[in-house]
Parts: C-alpha cells; structure tokens; sequence
C-alpha cells in the first residue's frame, strides 16, 4: 500500500486503535504496525492464499485474521468503503448518497472449509456455495453486500437488500434489477419508497448485448473477481465473506483516489 491509499485509510484505523487503548481493551499497548497488518490483508484478498501461508516478511497470520475479525464484526471495513465511496462520488461531482442503485446476485462455489449449515445449492446455476447480493450506485461502487446459502432465493436475498440500503442511504430512490428478482421485491420496494425496475434482455437480439443499466453491476462483479480470495469462498464465516468483498472494493476505491493502478507483469 503506498503512502497516498495509507494517508485515506490511516486515519480510522488508528482512531479505532486509541479508542481499544483508552478503553483498556486487551490489557496492553499495541505495537503491531497498522500498515503492515492491512498490507497482510490485501495481499490475502488478492492473491488468494491461505492466512497460514502468509509471507515471512508480514505479521504473523494469527494476528494478521485477529485484526481482520476484530475490524470485520465491528465494521470498521463498511466505515472505510462508505467513507472512500463518498470520496470518489464527490470527485465525480456527484452527492454522497446516491438516489438511484443497480443490484444483482452471484453465485459462487465454497472450499473444502466452509460449514455445511452455511452454503446450499442454487437449483438454477448448480452450485453448491453461497450468494452474494450487493447492490452498487450507477457509478458501480459497492453500496450494500449479503453473503447468504446458494439455497437462500433471490427475491429474499433481495428484499434484505433493499432494507439495508434504504437505511443506509434514505435517499435511495430507483433500483434497476433482473427477472430474478421478480414481483415480492418490486412490492417490498414500493413499501420502501423505491422504485424497482425489473430490466431484461431484448429477444430480438442475438449473442451478447449490453442490458440498459445492469451492465453497470455486472462491471462492478468484475472488478471484484481480480482478486483471487474472491473467486471461491473461503470464509467459514458469511459476515467475513462479506467483509472480503468489501476490502476490494476498498483496495479499487483507494487506488481511484490516489490515481494508482496495479502494477502487471504486461508493462514495461
């Protein structure tokens, strides 16, 4: 992480460092490096190991999960999403909440790890994993996420989705969706004040097309999946899986803000 992602990033991690201290939390002062151990973090999120195979030269892995744990239940990850988010609609000249957002559903598959009692078959895809519901603004930055079993419906993942966003961000206003979602989640969106809007491909057209709005989404799924730690589940925990796509979409919104792209073995 460079000094400019550290500089947007530092400040709500060492506050929530002081506040543990003044609050006698742990019985002792901290001493572990807040950088390296987020650095840790990435480097996990991103190439995908497992915690116990971190490199040498980072904090060990049992420290490095306990901080994720910790910043994860408390929600410090969310804090620092909705934080930089904000920072980047700004930097697009446009409010800090948004009143219109796109959401979607993935299907993944889970490791050999993962609880039974939290993953499940998705009929349609036949997957045996989780979902991931998350609900992005119409620039495709993350919003809202829910980890759930690849059993759990769509329309319910759905529904969940849009009360936790409308309380989020009370401004939320239109929703653009798929046929997945179908009639339970326009009605509950309508109890909520939001207008959802079901989108579907035109039949006329053959092959790939671009879907009005959804294609925003579906962008936003992409970025995500560059990170490797993404491309299975691995947490034993949904609320971690969770946390997981959060932190990269932290890792993007940094790198916005601090005009950084990742360096990649095609340049020069």
């Amino acid at each position: 992480m460079s000094d400019a992602r550290w500089a947007l990033i530092a400040p709500r991690l060492t506050a929530w460092r002081q506040a543990r201290t003044d609050a006698g939390v742990g019985g002792r002062t901290a001493t572990r490096d807040l950088r390296e151990i987020l650095n840790a973090i990435l480097y996990v999120n991103r190439t995908g190991i497992a915690w116990r195979h971190l490199p040498h030269d980072l904090p060990p892995y049992q420290t490095v999960y306990a901080y994720f744990a910790a910043w994860s239940k408390e929600g410090i990850f969310s804090e620092l999403n909705y934080h930089l988010t904000g920072l980047v609609r700004d930097h697009h000249g446009r409010t800090t909440t948004p009143t219109a957002s796109i959401m979607d559903i993935q299907s993944v598959k889970t490791s050999t790890n993962v609880p039974t009692t939290t993953q499940g078959i998705d009929p349609n895809k036949k997957i045996v994993g989780r979902k991931r519901g998350i609900i992005t603004d119409t620039l495709g930055l993350l919003r809202t996420v829910i980890v759930t079993a690849a059993s759990v419906s769509d329309y319910t993942i759905g529904m969940d989705l849009l009360d936790q966003a409308t309380t989020a961000h009370p401004t939320l206003a239109k929703t653009w969706v798929d046929a997945g979602f179908k009639n339970r989640v326009v009605e509950h969106g309508a109890r909520l004040g939001v207008d959802v809007e079901v989108v579907t491909k035109d039949p006329s057209v053959k092959g790939f097309s671009v879907v009005k709005r959804r294609w925003v989404v579906e962008h936003t799924l992409g970025w995500l999946m560059q990170h490797r730690h993404l491309v299975r589940d691995y947490e034993t925990r949904p609320d971690n899986s969770a946390s997981m796509i959060t932190i990269a979409m932290i890792d993007n919104l940094a790198k916005r803000l601090s005009a950084e792209t990742t360096p990649t073995w095609r340049e020069t």
